[in-house]
């Protein structure tokens, strides 16, 4: 049960490990992780009473 236990942390942190280069090497390989841009605008309503 220990072993599995352990062999679950090392999968977890190699798998963080991953996700964090991804992250950093994936711009390079095409991934855009950036949102698309749009500019909103709204009429506001100000009740100065």
């Amino acid at each position: 049960m220990g072993r599995i236990v352990k062999w679950l942390i090392y999968l977890l942190i190699i798998g963080g490990l991953a996700l964090v280069a991804y992250a950093y090497i994936g711009p390079y390989f095409g991934a855009n992780f950036s949102p698309p841009q749009t500019e909103v605008r709204q009429p506001v309503t100000l009740d100065a009473n």
